[in-house]
């Protein structure tokens, strides 16, 4: 199952209603008792994360007597619109969780607040778990995800392919040849990239090879323009690379969306994320490689940044609220966390004591990659803008469509946006 971290990004419909809103600051309206913070999250449906969340608020809530939190969890595909309408009514929650590369967009309009952790805290976490916005922290999160290549060790040593290493990844050059030499040897289709999917995955999956082989999908230096980073020459030899792709038959996009065609060993090499590791270690067993990205030329790359907490503008309790993330940041849960949804800890700590993801843990390979080659999703609130773009680029590459004529449609698509917001606070 792909993990909510890949969720599409929030609908056009929050987008507009925080536009609407300007940098007015939201109201919160908790209509409980004195003390009482309200808290959101999009986890209904996940039992074994509301378990590690009841946990955290039974134990807060007893270790104190002046702030009880009171959870109320939301089925994924409506917590947006949930948002939506507490935000046009000036009614957030005390606490929220936010997909990371959504928040900006939330901080830009007004309805979030710094979120006001301890810098030791802070900078004990992995950078992808932490949300900034102009250099302010709005947001921080417990775990992340990662992204890797599966491969079977017996698969690679049968046609000679070299086991890349974090220190020595493959090249573009040995990934071509790779894939060449398994298509000439038995798969059809040597390659799964997932392109089955949609939504927000398009970003998180493709925009870091494109950031590997030296583009971007904004200057992230003055986050005002596109212009040269998704449209200049190193973005033009990616996207060509990624058409090629699927003209050579090296991949397509088929489906199904997850791992099913790894495990039944209908592609030699998937691309993919850990939230599909433990399932496709229980097919594969010891023959199972995690292996690092592909060097598309300027230094492999994967995607970071996943479900963050932040607290609302205008909460009554924002300084109970700010206790509960303290207090909930302890490695403890974290681990938990880790353990039970098969994510990545945000601490090194919690990594070391999860079964998982520890020195000796089968998923260890996930952290290191994590801590080796996460990159953010750019952090402006346009971000929604160019998520969609981008997306629809690069699938009108897949089908065909003239490489630099679509990513420059793409840029003037994202400037058009960035302008018309007085290029969002920068």
């Amino acid at each position: 199952m792909k993990r909510k971290s890949l969720s599409i990004i929030v609908a056009a419909g929050l987008s507009a209603a925080l536009a609407l809103g300007g940098c007015a600051r939201a109201s919160q309206d908790s209509a409980g008792a004195p003390g009482e913070i309200t808290m959101w999250t999009h986890s209904a449906g996940n039992p074994g994360e509301l378990a590690v969340y009841k946990q955290i608020i039974a134990d807060f809530n007893a270790s104190q007597h002046q702030y009880k939190i009171v959870q109320q969890n939301f089925p994924q595909g409506s917590y947006n619109d949930a948002i939506t309408a507490a935000a046009a009514a000036h009614k957030l929650p005390c606490l929220l969780d936010m997909d990371g590369p959504v928040m900006p967009n939330w901080a830009w309009a007004g309805y979030l607040q710094p979120l006001g952790l301890p810098d030791s805290l802070i900078n004990s976490l992995l950078p992808t778990t932490v949300g900034r916005y102009r250099n302010t922290v709005y947001s921080a999160g417990y775990w992340d995800a990662a992204l890797s290549i599966f491969a079977r060790r017996s698969v690679l040593d049968k046609n000679n392919i070299r086991i890349p290493t974090v220190d020595k990844p493959w090249t573009l050059d040995e990934f071509d040849a790779a894939v060449t030499t398994l298509k000439a040897n038995g798969y059809a289709t040597p390659l799964d990239l997932g392109a089955a999917d949609t939504g927000e995955w398009w970003s998180y999956a493709y925009s870091p090879m494109l950031q590997s082989a030296g583009g971007d999908l904004i200057n992230r230096g003055t986050m005002k323009s596109a212009d040269g980073a998704l449209n200049g020459p190193d973005a033009v030899t990616f996207f060509t690379w990624f058409q090629q792709a699927f003209t050579n038959k090296w991949a397509d996009n088929s489906g199904p969306v997850g791992n099913q065609r790894f495990i039944d060993n209908k592609v030699a090499l998937s691309y993919t994320g850990v939230w599909n590791a433990k399932d496709a270690l229980a097919a594969v067993g010891g023959d199972l490689l995690i292996l690092p990205p592909v060097d598309f030329g300027k230094g492999p790359k994967i995607g970071g940044g996943s479900w963050q907490w932040g607290i609302s503008a205008g909460c009554p309790n924002a300084d109970g609220a700010r206790a509960y993330l303290k207090f909930s940041f302890q490695d403890s849960y974290l681990t938990a966390f880790a353990d039970s949804q098969v994510v990545i800890p945000s601490t090194a700590s919690a990594a070391a004591a999860s079964k998982y993801f520890s020195d000796t843990g089968a998923l260890h390979q996930f952290a290191v990659l994590s801590q080796k080659f996460a990159l953010a999703r750019p952090a402006t609130p346009g971000y929604p803008v160019i998520s969609s773009t981008f997306e629809k680029a690069a699938k009108d590459i897949m089908n065909g469509a003239e490489v630099k004529s679509t990513l420059d449609t793409a840029v003037q698509a994202i400037d058009t946006d960035i302008k018309s917001q007085n290029n969002y606070g920068f």
